[in-house]
């Protein structure tokens, strides 16, 4: 489990491709001073497994399902990337529930200042995505606990506001429009969508599209002894 709180930005050294199967080589200073084999770490929002380091880097395997649902498909060598180690069971929870399972991505549509904020405006390829994604909830792009904004159903974007700590401690800065980012949606709605719809006999809208027109209403949380 991770927090969402990005310790260091790394740089991808080498890219391995074997069809849809990858193994990521990543230089990194923090993330290293106490890692083992088969440590947890997310790169991008995405939890991956050491299989190899030394003192700079370290190296992890990537498989087709996570290939065909994240964009580090698209990462080039050189490319800065977000890390962040398992969280410690001792330590201070300062982002939100962050699992490192995402979900889908999202397009950059547009970043901009406001004051002494960023505003990013995004729209998830998975339209369903958007189902879960609640104003003033928590998200993960890209591994970074945000807040959203915004949540627009017609135009099926959301908008996240960067504070400039953020903005300079993490590979965000370097996005823009056209980019894209991974996304994971906050647990604990994935969790209360999928109890709703398994009790209909539906599917949760982080598996299918289908689901995304059936919404949580009061009434139904009241059926359930919400």
């Amino acid at each position: 489990m991770f927090t969402g709180l990005i310790e260091e930005i790394g740089k991808l050294q080498r890219i391995e491709s074997r069809g849809e199967a990858l193994v990521l080589t990543i230089s990194a200073r923090k993330v290293l001073e106490d890692v083992k084999l088969g440590d947890s770490i997310s790169v991008n929002g995405v939890c991956l497994t050491v299989v190899s380091y030394n003192g700079a880097s370290f190296s992890a395997d990537v498989m087709p399902e996570t290939y065909r649902h994240t964009n580090l498909k698209k990462l080039t060598p050189g490319e800065p990337v977000n890390l962040e180690r398992a969280m410690l069971a001792g330590g201070r929870f300062g982002g939100h529930i962050v699992q490192g399972h995402v979900d889908g991505t999202a397009t950059i549509v547009s970043r901009t200042p406001e004051a002494n904020a960023v505003v990013f405006r995004l729209r998830p390829e998975q339209t369903h995505l958007m189902r879960l994604v609640v104003p003033q909830g928590s998200i993960t792009l890209d591994g970074i606990s945000l807040t959203v904004v915004s949540a627009e159903r017609t135009s099926g974007t959301l908008t996240v506001s960067i504070i400039p700590h953020t903005l300079a401690q993490t590979a965000l800065e370097h996005k823009r429009p056209g980019d894209t980012v991974n996304v994971e949606n906050d647990i604990l709605g994935k969790y209360i969508d999928h109890l709703l719809h398994d009790r209909h006999g539906s599917q949760p809208a982080v598996q299918t599209a289908a689901a995304a027109s059936s919404g949580l209403t009061e009434a139904k949380l009241r059926e359930f002894g919400f």
